[in-house]
């Protein structure tokens, strides 16, 4: 059994532009400017918001609830509303104090672990010494524990084969 050809029933949607009678339909030139310039613009747009998008994937359910519940309250306008809004306004408001991801600790983990000569160590060091203990303690947390984990047991007798 053989396969029909899909090519079968072809229709010519628009003359030669060499066909007696016919005029060209052409399109400005400024239309394809316009388009690259949106395709461009589109995309500097999406790339400027990979950062908010980052923040927001550690707290999208409380994002996502609070839109909801602020978009139903504001369309209900009445007394009810209220019962609605204020909710969803703290959910909002609240989202941002929320604590960052296991995911994005472990990412952390990850990229502070790339740092493995003593040099590139004490740079780094160097570099958290200039911020207040407060804003570096957690990395300062992190690369204690890569430092004990490296350096392995203390007992005698107990290392490595």
């Amino acid at each position: 059994m053989r396969l029909r050809s899909h090519r079968r029933h072809l229709v010519v949607w628009s003359q030669a532009s060499g066909s007696a009678g016919a005029s060209p339909v052409t399109r400005p030139a400024r239309a394809g400017r316009i388009r690259r310039g949106i395709r461009i613009g589109m995309l500097l747009t999406l790339l400027g918001l990979r950062p908010l998008a980052r923040w927001a994937r550690a707290r999208w359910r409380p994002l996502l609830a609070g839109v909801v519940l602020t978009v139903v309250g504001v369309v209900l306008r009445g007394s009810t509303s209220v019962t609605v809004l204020l909710p969803g306004l703290m959910l909002l408001l609240s989202a941002p104090l929320l604590p960052g991801t296991p995911e994005a600790r472990s990412e952390l983990e990850r990229e502070l672990a790339g740092y493995t000569t003593s040099a590139q160590r004490h740079d780094l060091e160097a570099t958290l010494d200039r911020y207040p203990d407060d804003v570096t303690r957690e990395l300062r947390d992190i690369l204690a524990r890569q430092a004990t984990a490296a350096a392995g047991p203390r007992i005698p007798g107990c290392g490595r084969r």
